[in-house]
């Protein structure tokens, strides 16, 4: 048995990124893929005339949860408890991985089947088990493809968007039979042709399998309702047939009340796939005899999360419902694709979510880590799309600050202690702006160093002659007049939830 390959180790993401661009085929795939999403999810948005109210009651019901969360988990864990589930708590990536497998182990398999889970892939649960000889196969078609492919997702909702339909057919006629019912004789590229073979080939392991794991959409505390939405029917095939049904949650992931889910029912299909409803809506409660499986397991886990709640500005990356249309729009993802981003979370969401939960607060992340919140042009399109209105770009550049803070970019750190000296008096400013007009003919066009790299990209605008202080001198006869100082205002918090509106 090998090993699924992982993302750790991966180069910072300029590195990975300059890799990504220059191959035109990658960038074609993307772009097709990305555009034809982006266009269905406009269209579908389009629709509805009170878009802009839903997006806001979304925001606000994921504030309201993550303002009173240590509640809404105990709700959710006495409601799950009542239906008959055992609910495990995980602090950490290790622990949950270590609970999966024991319950597992437990049961007698070797083999789970999956559901497609963005959280099983953060904690690197298919490498865990795989090293206590158990098997995970993946059963979304994508996530297939890339398991088959010995490779790693590149977007969240469609991890195989930098694989063609001629890539794809290749994996499955040289992969398939390796792990268990090989591609049939004479199998073409057709679209129709690629998922009937993929329907053959996991067909047996629905039918086989006694554990399977997912992960979930929503977790409803009222109840203890958990909610998978998927495209394909296998979510709906692994939740069912197997006896035992293990499911591990990040603790974000939980909904007050039923009426909060219906407003995320509406806003995550059209953000996502640019639907107005997912095909597959699975809802469950507990074990019910005769019906599904006869054990089931919550982990809840935090690995990070109860971190990134601390941040007043962070924070608001916990509202992220992981339906990627921030992915779909960027236009640093659509050149460079996802494996640069060297994460599970790629793209804009990636760029915020993915530092906090590896803690770029504390200055001690490695490169890649840091590199992250300068994936990003700033230009606000991620913003524009997202249905629970995460301020991306404020994200970005909050992080930022801690990565120069922390340590992480010494030459940037240093030239904005530089530009903070030279701004913080005015006498130095008109000194360096006289310096900077005479000598402005001897100062190059492009930068030195690792500098050049930006200025290659930029038009660097003309040192003027005089700067207007000096213009104003010389037009006026005297320095221009302060502006009367602002009376005080009352600190207005963008985004925040105020921690005494509990």
């Amino acid at each position: 048995m090998t090993s699924p390959p992982t993302f750790l180790g991966m180069p910072p993401f300029p590195e990975a990124a300059r890799s990504a661009v220059s191959n035109p085929q990658l960038r074609h795939n993307l772009r097709k893929a990305t555009h034809t999403i982006r266009d269905k999810r406009a269209h579908v948005v389009g629709e509805l005339s009170d878009w802009a109210e839903l997006r806001a009651a979304g925001a606000a019901i994921k504030d309201r949860t993550l303002r009173r969360l240590d509640e809404y988990l105990l709700a959710a864990e006495a409601a799950v408890a009542a239906a008959g589930g055992t609910v495990h708590w995980a602090a950490d990536a290790a622990e949950a991985n270590r609970i999966v497998a024991d319950l597992v182990r437990a049961t007698g398999e070797t083999e789970v089947v999956k559901v497609k889970s963005m959280v099983t892939q953060e904690i690197g649960l298919n490498e865990a088990l795989a090293a206590e000889g158990i098997r995970a196969y993946e059963t979304d078609l994508a996530e297939l493809i890339v398991q088959l492919g010995d490779d790693l997702p590149s977007h969240i909702l469609v991890p195989a968007i930098h694989r063609n339909r001629a890539e794809i057919r290749e994996i499955f006629v040289r992969e398939m039979a390796e792990w268990g019912v090989p591609a049939p004789p004479g199998l073409s590229d057709e679209p129709a042709a690629l998922a009937e073979a993929a329907r053959r080939h996991l067909r047996e392991r629905f039918l086989s399998a006694k554990v399977a794991v997912s992960g979930a959409n929503f977790l409803v505390a009222e109840t203890g309702t958990l909610v998978v939405v998927e495209s394909e029917g296998n979510g709906r095939m692994c939740l069912t047939l197997p006896e035992t049904l293990i499911s591990v949650v990040g603790i974000e992931k939980v909904v007050p009340t039923w009426a909060d889910l219906e407003v995320f029912l509406q806003l995550l299909p059209r953000s996502s796939t640019g639907e107005r409803m997912n095909p597959y809506t699975s809802m469950w409660t507990g074990v019910t005899p005769g019906d599904g499986p006869r054990d089931f397991h919550l982990v809840l886990l935090d690995n990070g999360r109860t971190d990134v709640l601390a941040d007043t500005t962070g924070r608001q990356a916990l509202r992220c419902i992981r339906c990627s249309a921030c992915l779909n729009v960027c236009p640093v993802y659509e050149r460079t694709g996802g494996h640069a981003y060297g994460s599970v979370y790629p793209g804009p969401i990636g760029a915020i979510l993915v530092p906090q939960l590896r803690g770029v607060a504390t200055g001690k992340v490695d490169p890649q880590t840091a590199s992250l919140p300068y994936a990003s042009s700033l230009c606000g399109a991620c913003y524009e799309v997202c249905p629970v209105a995460i301020d991306i770009p404020e994200v970005l550049v909050h992080l930022r600050e801690q990565v120069v803070e922390g340590g992480g970019h010494r030459a940037e750190r240093a030239a904005m202690r530089a530009a903070e000296w030279v701004f913080d008096d005015a006498k130095r400013l008109r000194t360096v702006q006289r310096v900077a007009a005479r000598s402005r003919r001897l100062l190059p066009r492009r930068a030195p160093g690792p500098g050049a790299a930006w200025s290659d990209s930029r038009a660097l605008p003309e040192v003027p002659a005089q700067s207007f202080r000096d213009w104003w001198v010389r037009e006026r006869g005297a320095p221009p007049a302060r502006p009367p100082a602002a009376p005080a205002q009352p600190p207005v918090e963008k985004n925040r939830i105020e921690e005494d509106d509990r």
